[in-house]
């Protein structure tokens, strides 16, 4: 596939995960790719060289978004290296959960700066380089929209708050031809929620489907997004999630 040869494409988390599978399936449809890491250099080094042995290009960034200004940096790094951002894929994030009695300011803190003011700050940079056609795509979260339980509260509110950055940012920039949408994300098989973890067995209880999905599903939506699928689509958030929130 080629549909996005000749773009540039910056994924920001792009070491393991979610992140890994956007970064191999924009590459596969043509991209030269950016990622970031924060810690994993060694499984982002991975990732670029799995993509450069089909032909590919990447590059790797060094990015720690728990300083939210590096996320601007690697858009800045992206375009002296790769020429142009074309997308941005803003899926650096973390989880944060526990009894609401034991949440402390400095969690919100910690997870409004890396999950919101470093999406804010790399959306605003990318902004800066884009031109007609480029694309913003946020990986959030399908708690966003439903809690199905406790010690969910910190990550459920960086994540809505997702939500009106995006339909800020789409109105802010359509008329410059750029568009900007909210990929909601529910029970997803990674290291951070394995299908086999504590979690598993609720998580599948609750989806309509049973059962967790790969990152190669998240990515196929991101990859129809940044092509000619997304020309229309904007401002708004698309929840891939197996059900959860039917």
């Amino acid at each position: 596939m080629t549909e996005l040869a000749g773009k540039v494409a910056l994924v920001t988390g792009g070491s393991r995960g979610i992140g890994a599978a956007i970064a191999r399936r924009l590459a596969a449809d043509g991209a030269a790719v950016a990622l970031t890491y924060a810690h994993a250099a060694g499984q982002a080094a991975d990732v670029a060289q799995s993509i450069e042995d089909k032909g590919g290009r990447a590059i790797v960034i060094r990015a720690d978004h728990a300083d939210p200004p590096a996320a601007a940096r690697a858009v800045e790094q992206t375009v002296d290296q790769l020429g142009r951002l074309d997308i941005l894929v803003n899926n650096a994030g973390i989880f944060t959960g526990g009894p609401l009695d034991e949440t402390a300011g400095q969690d919100l803190d910690r997870i409004l700066a890396i999950d919101v003011k470093a999406v804010f700050l790399a959306s605003q940079a990318a902004a800066r380089h884009m031109s007609d056609g480029g694309r913003i795509i946020t990986i959030g979260s399908a708690l966003a929209d439903r809690v199905p339980g406790p010690t969910l509260t910190l990550y459920s509110t960086a994540k809505s708050a997702l939500g009106g950055l995006t339909k800020g940012l789409a109105r802010d920039l359509g008329p410059r031809g750029i568009r900007v949408t909210l990929v909601q994300a529910g029970p997803i098989d990674t290291d951070m929620n394995p299908e086999n973890g504590p979690a598993g067995d609720f998580l599948r209880s609750v989806t309509a489907l049973g059962h967790y999905g790969r990152g190669e599903d998240v990515a196929a939506l991101v990859s129809y997004l940044a092509g000619e699928g997304g020309r229309y689509i904007t401002g708004t958030a698309i929840t891939i999630d197996g059900g959860l929130a039917a």
